[in-house]
């Protein structure tokens, strides 16, 4: 899960004197998906490597229980293995994405503070998965905004997409008390109202009467399935299970891919451009090349380039 760390080891001043100024100027300005809500381990303390358990498995070569430090970790809270993480047995590590919510709360949450410091470690590990939570509900929202089909949505998803922004600037305490399931709720019904709008639309330009995909249930299995040049356009792939499917050249446009699980999916040739509601860490689990299109805010993984 670790990338490359190197955050202060405690509070910097210029850094806490330009804390409100960065949070006014957040809660005010469009968010930047590249930057705000994308993992920038440089800023963090090793959260991920820390605050998570590891479960012996193909993706993590040995058991880590949650709050104890992988042995990796260097003092720096640089990964020792960083370069070699797929060939020691860590591909966990090189999927994982934490939509910028460990550098959130290295930075403002704990004031640069680390976990080291023993009276801070308890409450960083139990906010963090609240900040994460929050990150990936602002990451859909965001993506939301940007579609020109859901234009209907767009008012509301930014003005709950500035809530929840103010909220990752709480401090411990009042992170701790939030009612994330309500708040997910209230996300919720904008991703899918939103979604049937952008599905419907995308069904509307691309398909004719006598060309229909097929249609799939909420989380269906997908497992291992060839879909090579399937029509799937406009299609609900919400939660499906879609590892090891072959999506080769699929016609993804349109589709809902939110929640849908990618793990050594074959996206090869495969355009996701016009997908909805992917994520960095969908993207760093499948099999990509050089041919696959991605939405404008997702990073190429740099293992795809492994032969």
């Amino acid at each position: 899960m670790s990338r490359s760390h190197n955050p202060s080891s405690g509070k910097s001043t210029s850094h806490v004197n330009s804390k409100q100024a960065q949070i006014q100027n957040f809660t005010k300005l469009p968010i930047s998906l590249r930057e705000h809500l994308r993992a920038d381990c440089e800023q963090c303390v090793g959260l991920c490597c820390t605050a998570l358990a590891f479960s012996a498995s193909a993706d993590f070569n040995m058991d880590k229980p949650a709050g104890q430090p992988c042995h990796h970790l260097q003092e720096d809270y640089r990964c020792g293995i960083h370069n070699e993480l797929r060939n020691k047995g860590f591909r966990g590590c090189t999927v994982y994405d934490c939509f910028g919510a460990g550098q959130q709360i290295a930075r403002y949450t704990f004031d640069g503070k680390s976990w080291r410091q023993q009276e801070t470690a308890q409450k960083m590990f139990e906010v963090f998965p609240i900040m994460l939570h929050l990150h990936e509900l602002i990451w859909y929202l965001e993506q939301l905004v940007t579609m020109d089909a859901a234009a209907a949505y767009h008012t509301a998803a930014s003005e709950l997409s500035r809530e929840l922004l103010s909220l990752t600037y709480l401090d411990p305490a009042k992170l701790l008390k939030l009612n994330r399931g309500e708040l997910h709720m209230r996300v919720n019904v904008l991703l899918t109202e939103g979604s049937e709008q952008v599905r419907s639309e995308a069904r509307r330009l691309y398909l004719t009467a006598d060309k229909q995909p097929r249609n799939y249930e909420r989380g269906v299995d997908l497992i291992g399935k060839n879909l090579r040049a399937a029509n799937m356009v406009g299609t609900n792939l919400r939660g499906a299970y879609l590892i090891a499917a072959d999506l080769r050249k699929a016609d993804l446009r349109g589709a809902d891919l939110i929640g849908a699980d990618l793990r050594d999916a074959d996206i090869r040739d495969t355009n996701l451009s016009e997908t909805l509601f992917l994520t960095q860490s969908q993207i760093n689990a499948a099999i990509g090349s050089e041919s696959t299109i991605l939405p404008d805010v997702l990073l190429r993984p740099a293992h795809w380039q492994v032969k």
